[in-house]
C-alpha cells in the first residue's frame, strides 16, 4: 500500500509524541527544571523542561519549512531552549517556564505538525533542506531533515528524559 512520505513521517512523529506524553507521566513541577540527583548527587544532564522546550522549538522550523503557518515561539523559550542554549538546574524555579506552559507548546505545535505533514505533498519534501553547511549535508531534503526531527532527534531527547526519570528514582515510562 503506497504512502506519502508526510504520513510516513507522522507514523514515526505518532510514536515520539506517545513515548513523549508517557516519559512526563509523575513528573512532580517542582523537579521539572533541575537536574537529576541520584543519591543526593548532581547530575549534569538535560532535565525535562529543557527537552521539551528545546523539542517545542522544533515544531514551528517543521510547519514553516513544509509551507503551513505554525504557532509563534515565545521570545523566552528561544532564550532558554535553544540549540545554543545550555541547560542550567533551577532550583529557584525562576529560570525555566512553568511545566504547564511548556508542555502545551510542545504539544500544540506537534499536533499542528502531524496535521500538516499528513496534509503535505510529496513534492514539498524533495525539494533542498534550506538549512546550511553539516545539517544540509545529512539531511539533504526537507523529507530527510523532518523525518529526523521528528524520530531521531526527538527519541535522543526522549532517551534524555528516561535516563533523567530513572535517576530521579521514577519508574519506566
Amino acid at each position: 500500500m503506497p504512502r506519502s512520505l508526510g504520513n510516513v513521517i507522522a507514523d514515526s512523529l505518532g510514536l515520539s509524541l506517545g513515548y513523549a506524553e508517557r516519559l512526563l507521566r509523575g513528573v512532580p513541577t517542582d523537579r521539572f527544571p533541575r537536574f537529576a540527583a541520584p543519591g543526593g548527587v548532581i547530575v549534569t544532564s538535560n532535565h525535562p523542561a529543557f527537552i521539551y522546550g528545546h523539542l517545542s522549538l522544533y515544531a514551528p522550523k517543521i510547519l514553516h519549512q513544509i509551507g503551513h503557518p505554525a504557532p509563534a515561539v515565545p521570545e523566552h523559550f528561544e532564550v532558554r531552549f535553544s540549540k545554543d542554549a545550555t541547560c542550567v538546574d533551577d532550583p529557584d524555579l525562576d529560570l525555566y517556564p512553568p511545566l504547564q506552559e511548556v508542555v502545551e507548546f510542545f504539544q500544540e505545535g506537534h499536533r499542528m505538525v502531524s496535521a500538516a505533514l499528513r496534509s503535505t505533498p510529496d513534492d514539498v519534501f524533495q525539494q533542498p533542506n534550506p538549512a546550511e553547511g553539516r545539517m544540509r549535508d545529512l539531511f539533504p531534503t526537507i523529507g530527510s531533515v523532518q523525518a529526523f526531527y521528528c524520530g531521531g532527534h526527538m527519541m535522543m531527547h526522549l532517551g534524555q528524559m528516561s535516563a533523567w526519570r530513572r535517576m530521579e528514582g521514577m519508574p519506566a515510562a
